[in-house]
């Protein structure tokens, strides 16, 4: 290690959060509440598989902190420090395109007619229309591609929500597109399952139990937060997967007396709160939080909703300390 605290070429590359807090004099909590928050953090994966700050994401976070130290309010200096973000491809630097631009997928252009190089990191566009050409390879690299290099959340937010909007968009007008999103997830849940393995040194003693609601079929949201916390927060967690009875979840409940306990719901006709009220009362205590816009109003007083993939990410995280 140099003496600014960044990895040499003998270890791995690039900055750890413990050297980049004390570059900036910004305590390490602070730096991952920004990355939750507001999307500034490190940006690639080491070969040993811990995110690392460039050289990039130091001036990001510079700025950040001096716009903060000036008065700025720190959403709104963290939106001027990403104003001008791009995503790289390559050696050529592309502008990020908005989901909502793009038009059909099928008819999208490849930006400038690039060729395609698996390691690079595609746009909205170009993954949407591998996986309305059903091509399953290139939306496994892509994908795989994106979570090594810009991990869980930022792909999630970035490239699967937005395509998964594109092939909703077809299904509503078309009635068709069964086939692409059973693909698509398909891809996006092998590549985010090899990311769940028990932590080395899990910051938990107690796990986190995920599991979709009763004849709740949409899981691929709970495996994402599942990845997310294993890579990021050194979670250890359990999933249960889609439509899991009540009655396994309160036995999985009682075998593994879990911290916390997330279940998501994302249609209306799966979100009946009322068998929350059952599941079992564990000492010490399981904190039950729900997600999703399936849930219906009546949750226990004792259940927390969130709405959004970070909320989910800030409660549980919370829970655990």
């Amino acid at each position: 290690m140099d003496g600014q605290g960044q990895v040499t070429t003998e270890e791995e590359p690039g900055y750890g959060i413990g050297a980049v807090a004390r570059r900036l004099g910004v305590p390490a909590p602070t730096l991952r509440t920004w990355n939750l928050r507001y999307g500034i953090g490190p940006s690639h994966r080491s070969p040993g598989g811990h995110r690392r700050y460039d050289a990039g994401d130091l001036r990001r976070l510079e700025e950040m902190s001096r716009l903060i130290k000036t008065g700025v309010p720190a959403a709104d200096a963290a939106r001027e420090a990403l104003r001008a973000d791009v995503v790289l491809v390559g050696e050529r630097v592309r502008d990020r395109q908005p989901a909502a631009a793009l038009g059909d997928p099928v008819e999208a252009v490849l930006p400038d007619a690039a060729p395609v190089v698996w390691h690079e990191i595609p746009s909205v566009a170009m993954l949407g229309r591998a996986a309305f050409s059903l091509d399953s390879r290139t939306v496994s690299d892509w994908i795989g591609s994106s979570l090594t290099r810009h991990g869980v959340l930022w792909t999630w937010e970035n490239l699967v929500v937005p395509v998964f909007d594109l092939i909703c968009r077809r299904q509503a007008e078309t009635g068709a597109s069964i086939e692409i999103e059973h693909l698509f997830s398909e891809r996006v849940l092998t590549a985010l399952t090899r990311l769940i393995e028990r932590p080395q040194q899990p910051v938990n003693e107690r796990p986190v139990l995920l599991a979709c609601a009763e004849e709740e079929q949409h899981s691929l949201p709970i495996y994402a937060l599942a990845a997310e916390l294993t890579t990021e927060y050194q979670v250890e967690t359990r999933i249960l997967g889609a439509r899991t009875p009540y009655s396994a979840l309160a036995d999985a409940m009682r075998r593994l007396g879990p911290a916390v306990v997330f279940i998501w719901s994302q249609v209306h006709a799966t979100g009946d709160p009322a068998p929350l009220a059952s599941l079992p009362l564990l000492r010490p205590a399981s904190r039950v939080i729900v997600g999703g816009q399936g849930w219906w109003d009546g949750l226990p007083p004792s259940v927390s909703h969130v709405t959004s993939f970070r909320e989910a990410l800030t409660r549980i995280s919370g829970a655990l300390h």
